[in-house]
């Protein structure tokens, strides 16, 4: 039996110029990081020379709004940015070990396109592509294809569960050895290994195969972040690493223990799933100086902004109207991220906060955990939650780039290693490898080596 130290697992959550709401304003803050490629090369460089896992880009499929008009929207900075998977195809020529993973969403997009641009970032990384799976979130999206409103929360659900029953049968329509490409006898593919997923659903008609071939690690890593009722539903039964948000120990642990829980229902193992929350860390030599650090970037938080902030975060409820001194009002049930809205209302209660407190309390992390203090006692507060069953991992998220990551890669992640939580090499070359995921195997050829009928068109789940 192996004796080695379960080690945590991390990510690198990168927009342009950081997470903080103001962060483009600091002034060692790369202003026009969302479109500079060299600033993303650096970025992705240095998480691959600290070992990291995964780099991570979000994604939505129009422009955040941060408060009302223009001319709020205009005091902004996270507004332009390249669309993730074209910046990760280039990353990939780049960077040789670290997984490359980005949101795309179920609700504006269509299997086929998606299963065909992940296949082809696997192959050009050599294996190292993760998609996270979201049902997006915000009616300025819907209406950017064709929608007046957002379409509703289950029903995005169900159609996401289809929408990966289609991907994955597109990524098994070739077998792993078909292409022989054989020149003497002239045979490019064996014939017996094409399997055309025919797949006809509530949602869609697909017909298949995929131009591309079956990717190096089988399926991409698929990752998920939603945490509503739904969305802990999908992840147990697709999801092998869920981005979450929770603000305490015990709310992690709950729910952790809950989506893990899910999971034997779906013949899964704990194992099978990696959930790793969002940790937003604010790192100094001393804890004054990790102070001083934060309060220089709250006192760069523009008020609609920082309102602007809130009002999407809660799921697009105007709060203009109401004083900014005065309480969060009741609000109506959202179509949109039920989960954050209820994390947010949660929090204003637990600590009494007014309209103000609560968005400068979430201008940095957004609702995800916010920690500050020297390497040491940022360290300590990973171990902790990673010991204790609250996270197998963390996504880290800078509070401004590059200065916000260099200091995290510099002065913690020694710290994590010196105590054995954190590899100093990397253990595979694969995304899969090095977070100790089993690569799937072809669901098609699977039924076929266990000699039952393949119906084609009647294969479309897992």
């Amino acid at each position: 039996m192996s004796t080695k130290k379960k080690q945590l697992k991390l990510g690198a959550f990168l927009p342009g110029s950081g997470h903080h709401v103001a962060a483009w304003r600091h002034p060692d803050a790369q202003a026009d990081g969302g479109l500079n490629f060299q600033h993303y090369r650096q970025l992705a460089q240095t998480a691959e020379r600290a070992k990291f896992d995964m780099i991570f880009l979000a994604d939505g499929v129009a422009v955040r709004q941060r408060g009302e008009g223009t001319e709020a929207l205009s005091r902004s900075g996270h507004i332009v940015h390249f669309e993730p998977l074209t910046l990760l195809s280039a990353l990939s020529v780049v960077t040789e070990r670290i997984g490359l993973t980005a949101t795309v969403s179920t609700t504006y997009n269509e299997p086929y396109h998606l299963a065909r641009k992940f296949a082809s970032l696997d192959h050009l990384s050599g294996g190292r592509a993760g998609w996270n799976l979201v049902t997006s979130a915000t009616e300025a999206e819907a209406q950017n294809f064709s929608r007046e409103k957002h379409m509703e929360h289950t029903l995005r659900y169900e159609r996401a569960k289809e929408f990966v029953d289609v991907v994955t049968a597109l990524w098994d329509s070739w077998e792993d050895d078909a292409f022989l490409r054989d020149k003497e006898s002239g045979v490019y593919f064996d014939p017996d290994k094409l399997h055309i997923p025919h797949h006809k659903g509530e949602h869609f008609s697909v017909r298949g195969p995929l131009n591309v071939a079956r990717p190096p690690q089988g399926y991409p890593v698929i990752i998920q972040a939603g945490s509503s009722e739904d969305g802990k539903n999908l992840a147990a039964q697709t999801a092998e690493v869920i981005f979450t948000a929770q603000q305490t120990l015990a709310e992690a642990q709950a729910f952790y223990g809950d989506v893990k829980g899910r999971l034997a229902q779906y013949g899964r193992s704990p194992d099978s799933l990696k959930i790793m929350p969002g940790v937003f860390p604010v790192i100094g030599k001393t804890e004054q100086e990790a102070q001083d650090k934060y309060d220089q970037l709250q006192e760069l938080i523009d008020p609609k902004v920082g309102l602007g902030l809130l009002s999407g975060m809660i799921g697009g409820f105007d709060l203009s109207s109401y004083p900014l001194d005065g309480p969060l009002p009741d609000l109506p049930e959202t179509n949109g991220g039920k989960s954050r809205q209820k994390l947010l209302t949660h929090l204003a209660q637990r600590e009494n906060f007014t309209i103000r407190q609560l968005y400068l309390a979430i201008a940095g992390a957004r609702g995800h955990r916010q920690i500050q203090g020297t390497p040491a006692q940022i360290a300590d507060q990973l171990e902790d939650w990673f010991v204790n069953g609250g996270a197998d991992g963390f996504n880290i998220m800078p509070p401004y780039t590059p200065g916000g990551f260099d200091e995290f890669v510099d002065l913690v992640i020694p710290e994590l290693q010196r105590r054995g939580l954190f590899r100093t090499e990397y253990e595979g070359r694969t995304l899969r490898e090095n977070l100790g995921l089993p690569r799937p195997v072809n669901k098609f050829s699977k039924i076929a080596d266990s000699s039952e009928a393949i119906a084609v068109g009647a294969i479309a789940g897992h």
